[in-house]
């Protein structure tokens, strides 16, 4: 390809199956399921994309992964199509399922417990990927730590992840990592070998807690500035190269380097009303799509932080991924209507 224009997301295709509940049950107990969501998006790379074509902002889109030979698999072909984003490069792995996610989703807190199925994320590989193929300036890996054949171990990078993202960067290609939560201790084996090639890391800080080896929050839960800033410096010199963006309830943080000093910009969350929240799903996501836009248009960082805590205020107001969604002119109304936490 002689030019890229827009966004490719790759990594975890995931279908959702979100069921309402009125609380979540010690093992052996029983809770009653309130509701049941259709199959929604769900994974980073569909969850991105979908929230990317919501906006209607006329940006070209592209999805790359791996996917099964099932009615899951059509559905996601389907939903893609439907809304402009462009699939051929999601590939089907014969005998494989399509991976899916049961989600349990407290009604009155919005907490998420996930039950997920790996499928054919699992056999996602650098040989997916065709570079000639990849038509976006920037492209979104994730999740780390949720692909398994990515995650293995390679002698030369450290990962394979890695090495797929050193190929992707000698092509000229922006390259964007995300990570999935999980409480272990595989943070610095396979996250830390992706950051030297890696242009824009965007993640929540109990993440970037866990791959620099530091709680950001005190025992009682309360978001510590200095842990947080000293993580976000780490993970720019653990070898991030342009960005890094860390996001929580509470606000949002941006670093990266201006020379010989570092632009450190704290931006605060809007302040949403009781009872705004249906549900947490994707709210993440949500975030990092509006990061990428913001990027993408070569917004200030300021105004980047302020949009992706609008676009996740917008995905919090439906129980699944990516319905609260609207597009751009409503998502910026978002910011007229609510006030800022307080820093």
């Amino acid at each position: 390809m002689t030019a890229r224009h827009g966004i490719s997301a790759a990594g975890n295709w995931i279908i959702d199956r979100i069921k309402i509940i009125d609380s979540y049950p010690v093992e052996g107990n029983l809770a009653n399921i309130l509701s049941v969501e259709p199959p929604a998006n769900g994974g980073a790379p569909y969850n991105v994309l979908l929230d990317l074509a919501k906006l209607k902002a006329d940006i070209p889109l592209q999805a790359i992964g791996a996917l099964g030979d099932d009615d899951n698999a059509e559905f996601i072909i389907s939903d893609c199509q439907r809304h402009g984003v462009e699939c051929s490069q999601l590939k089907r792995k014969a005998g494989l399922p399509t991976s899916f996610t049961d989600v349990m989703n407290v009604t009155s807190s919005g907490h998420r417990t996930f039950f997920h199925a790996r499928g054919a994320n699992a056999a996602l590989d650098i040989t997916d990927f065709d570079p000639a193929k990849i038509s976006g300036r920037i492209l979104l890996l994730g999740y780390l730590l949720l692909l398994d054949r990515l995650d293995h171990e390679d002698s030369e990078y450290g990962t394979r992840a890695a090495r797929l993202l050193a190929l992707l960067s000698a092509e000229g290609i922006e390259t964007a990592v995300d990570v999935v939560s999980e409480n272990s201790d595989r943070f610095s084996k396979i996250v830390i070998p992706a950051l030297p090639h890696t242009d824009y890391l965007i993640v929540n800080e109990i993440e970037a807690g866990k791959t620099v080896g530091r709680s950001i929050r005190d025992k009682a839960g309360k978001l510590q500035r200095n842990l947080l800033n000293e993580a976000g410096i780490a993970l720019l010199e653990k070898g991030v190269r342009k960005r890094v963006i860390i996001h929580f309830p509470e606000a949002s943080l941006s670093l990266k380097r201006n020379g010989a000093n570092i632009e450190n910009i704290y931006q605060p969350s809007l302040k949403l009303p009781s009872g705004y929240i249906k549900g947490a799903t994707g709210a993440g996501d949500a975030f990092c799509a509006g990061c990428l836009y913001g990027i993408h248009e070569g917004w200030e960082t300021p105004r980047m932080l302020l949009f992706a805590s609008a676009m996740a205020a917008a995905c919090l107001s439906h129980p699944t991924s990516s319905q609260g969604i609207r597009p751009l002119p409503e998502i910026l109304k978002l910011l007229d209507l609510y006030p800022q936490n307080e820093a």
